[in-house]
């Protein structure tokens, strides 16, 4: 509620309207109308309460009868003006109650969708109510950022305009879990959560969004929002740059480590040896991961690292000599990329294996 402007400020005129209407018994105009209807729609944007401003009219209205707010119709007002708040405070409390029912239905529904935990044809029929048509197939879109979110955040109220101003009402389930943002879309329609992506990272202020591929059904909903949160991990353990992730750009790192014993002796034994580096292994590992990331470029990797190209030529040369693998020669090329993603996905060498 705004605490600047008394609601008084929104019955400006109402007194002489209704000392006209005493006087002659006519109608309000329809300009009164019109004016009475942009106050109460600013009213309402100022945060005042329905209840609060018929309480407020009723009162204007027995301090303008003609005969003083004392004789019998200020008397029959007064009862109007108390029977109608309380009659107001009961309707507020059914409406409170409702909204509550509603939000509790909407979040059980959407831990049952996203964790697969209910019957899944009870889940479509509930999944109507919510605009969403589980026959088809969806796409979730997951957004963080620095801070969780929840409902009703100024972000995802942002978020959310941005999507209805743009889409309409398309069957778009907006929500938020665990202090992320979540966007389910029909798999016919990626321009939503490409604007969600948008959207979502302006509004986090440099969030990351990850998009799970299109699955049908009920059970393709969480699969869906399973890949979009493992895409964020993933981001999250190889340092992978970009806002927006895809998670069928990323299948190539779940096949990786299917086998983790295999990963865990490939790191081991490609890389094992240059812990014997002065400074141990982190320069060299740094310095294939940069080599490797700027498409085997020398001088792309030496900028990333803010190092010369002669320091960087210097490293490979050592991690050449340690591992006995030539980081430019194809074959040899991708074991030892193998192994450096295997070593980012496991944490090493931080982490022993």
């Amino acid at each position: 509620m705004s605490e600047t402007v008394p609601v008084e400020a929104y019955l400006e005129g109402y007194a002489e309207v209704l000392a006209g209407v005493c006087a002659t018994g006519r109608r309000l105009t329809r300009e009164e109308l019109e004016a009475l209807r942009a106050r109460g729609e600013r009213a309402a944007e100022a945060g005042f309460g329905l209840r609060l401003l018929v309480r407020a009219h009723l009162a204007a209205a027995r301090q303008a009868l003609p005969g003083g707010a004392r004789g019998d119709d200020g008397r029959l007002l007064a009862a109007v003006e108390q029977a109608v708040d309380a009659f107001a405070e009961g309707h507020e409390r059914a409406q409170t109650l409702a909204v509550r029912q509603e939000e509790a239905a909407r979040r059980e529904f959407i831990d049952d969708l996203l964790y697969g935990r209910s019957d899944l044809g009870r889940l479509a029929e509930r999944a109507e109510r919510f605009g969403l048509l589980l026959s088809h197939a969806h796409a979730v879109a997951v957004a963080q950022g620095p801070e969780p979110y929840g409902d009703g955040f100024p972000v995802s109220r942002a978020v959310e305009a941005s999507l209805l101003a743009r889409f309409g009402e398309r069957r778009i389930l907006l929500t938020t879990k665990d202090g992320r943002l979540i966007c389910v879309a029909p798999a016919d329609e990626p321009e939503v959560l490409s604007h969600f992506a948008k959207q979502a990272y302006a509004a986090t202020d440099g969030g990351r969004v990850a998009v799970g591929r299109a699955h049908p059904g009920a059970g393709g909903v969480v699969h869906s929002y399973e890949e979009a949160l493992n895409a964020l991990d993933l981001a999250d353990r190889m340092g992978l740059e970009g806002p927006v992730l895809h998670a069928a750009d990323l299948l190539v790192y779940p096949v990786l480590t299917r086998d983790r014993q295999a990963m865990e002796d490939l790191v081991r034994t490609v890389l094992g040896p240059v812990r014997q580096a002065r400074g141990g292994a982190r320069p060299l590992l740094d310095t294939l991961t940069a080599y490797f990331d700027s498409g085997c470029v020398t001088t792309e990797a030496a900028r990333r690292l803010s190092l010369s190209v002669r320091a960087v030529t210097y490293r490979l040369d050592r991690i050449q000599r340690l591992t006995g693998a030539d980081p430019a020669d194809p074959t040899q090329r991708y074991t030892l990329q193998t192994a450096v993603i295997g070593a980012r996905l496991l944490g090493w060498p931080e982490r022993e294996l």
